[in-house]
């Protein structure tokens, strides 16, 4: 079994030298560093990660908390920031708090106890892991980062411009000449959701195209709901279909578009649509999708990178807000 002491033998160094680059990597010169480290390549040694932790007080862990893990949303999240802590030595713990499944304030509640007691390094919080229970950020002492929109400026986040996003496709379609359009928001009980659809109606209220109320439908943003949007669109208006449809997420569109499917409606032919959202998921999708957003992995990086600061003291202000920009890509459907 290696140890320290055999790692320093090898090395021609002090077990506290070989401490210190285990724990310390900017104390030690790079030549000595170089020499210790194949010391422990050659001998296999591995740290004991209890007694690292007691040394430094660190355990190299983050916590990450997301809503639903069936949504591709969130694994595109969990994907791009374990990528970014991976580079910075860090491992993940991931919590679903199951919103879809109606106790996710429960689990919330227990998840925050549980990485309070683990002693994490940092938090990440996915936007509505936490819903109902921001103030709950108020009482965490781990370095946070949310990603979303956070009223109480609790802790350092960064959102996605939804309003923004919004406006640039209600302007887009309201440019292409589309006059009625409908519509599928996400839940009137998520902030996002309404100021996503608050843009998209200014956009088109500003180019010339008039929302029309019965032309909305609220969905919840899980695939079922954009089917029953899909029901509600053909049964209350099959006679005068509008001539585009805009969904406040990706799997309503999805959900919708295998009605429009089995119904036998042709997309784009029979009317356009277009969508918030732009994960990897959509790139095989047929036909395109005409889109507006942000990939979930920018937000991940950019949050990550925020925390990293806090973990390492490189920034100890007040709480950062950073707004990602939506950018709006022109495929088949509108």
């Amino acid at each position: 079994m290696s140890t320290i002491a055999k790692v320093a033998a090898r090395a021609g160094v002090s077990p506290t030298t070989v401490s210190h680059v285990i724990n310390h990597s900017d104390r030690v010169s790079k030549p000595l560093r170089e020499r210790v480290e194949a010391a422990i390549k050659d001998l296999g040694y591995q740290p004991n990660p209890q007694a690292q932790s007691l040394r430094t007080g660190r355990t190299n862990i983050v916590a990450m908390l997301i809503p639903d893990i069936r949504n591709p949303f969130y694994p595109e999240l969990v994907k791009a920031a374990q990528s970014e802590l991976e580079v910075a030595g860090l491992d993940m713990l991931i919590f679903n708090t199951d919103v879809p499944g109606g106790q996710s304030q429960d689990h919330g509640r227990e998840y925050l106890r549980q990485i309070g007691n683990k002693r994490v390094d940092g938090l990440i919080v996915g936007d509505f892991a936490l819903h109902g229970m921001h103030d709950a950020l108020m009482r965490v002492e781990t370095p946070t980062v949310f990603i979303g929109n956070l009223p109480n400026h609790a802790v350092d986040c960064v959102r996605i411009d939804d309003f923004g996003g919004g406006y640039q496709m209600g302007a887009y379609l309201a440019g292409k000449g589309h006059r009625r359009i409908a519509h599928v928001t996400g839940p009137s009980f998520f902030a996002e959701a309404m100021s996503r659809a608050d843009g998209f109606e200014q956009g088109l209220a500003d180019h010339g195209a008039t929302p029309d109320p019965g032309l909305r439908f609220e969905g919840s943003y899980l695939a079922p709901s954009g089917k029953a949007a899909a029901e509600w669109l053909l049964a209350g208006h099959g006679g005068d279909l509008p001539s585009a449809v805009f969904f406040g997420n990706y799997l309503m569109a999805a959900g919708a578009l295998a009605e429009f499917y089995d119904r036998g409606i042709r997309i784009p032919d029979d009317f356009k649509v277009a969508v918030f959202g732009d994960q990897p998921q959509l790139e095989y999708v047929r036909p395109r999708l005409t889109r507006v957003g942000n990939a979930p992995a920018e937000l991940a990086r950019r949050a990550t990178r925020m925390l990293l600061e806090r973990i390492n003291g490189t920034y100890e202000g007040e709480p950062r807000s950073e707004v990602v920009s939506c950018v709006l890509r022109e495929f088949e459907t509108a």
